[in-house]
């Protein structure tokens, strides 16, 4: 386990704000990562991506670095736009 691991384990338990955050922010990190990899798996740069949206390619960076603040529709749209579908997914909580 790294440093950062370590450090992060033991903040989660002394601190229940902290374990709360950092697991929201965690997953809104994930969704945005999900979203990059499908787009380089389509082979599309954010320009093309946000040309088949018809929005900006600022507007796909966003999408991909702050998925926090995302609409469900944008999500479809956006996965129709790298040729893939959207499922949705809910898992119990540890």
């Amino acid at each position: 386990m790294s440093d950062v691991s370590r450090y992060i384990e033991k903040r989660m338990k002394a601190d229940a704000d902290f374990a709360v955050g950092f697991e929201l922010g965690y997953a809104n990190f994930k969704i945005g990562v999900v979203l990059r990899q499908a787009r380089e798996a389509a082979g599309l740069t954010q320009e093309e991506v946000a040309q088949r949206l018809n929005t900006t390619k600022s507007a796909i960076s966003r999408i991909e670095n702050h998925a926090d603040d995302v609409r469900l529709s944008t999500l479809k749209r956006y996965a129709e736009a790298v040729g893939a579908n959207l499922q949705i997914r809910l898992a119990r909580t540890a």
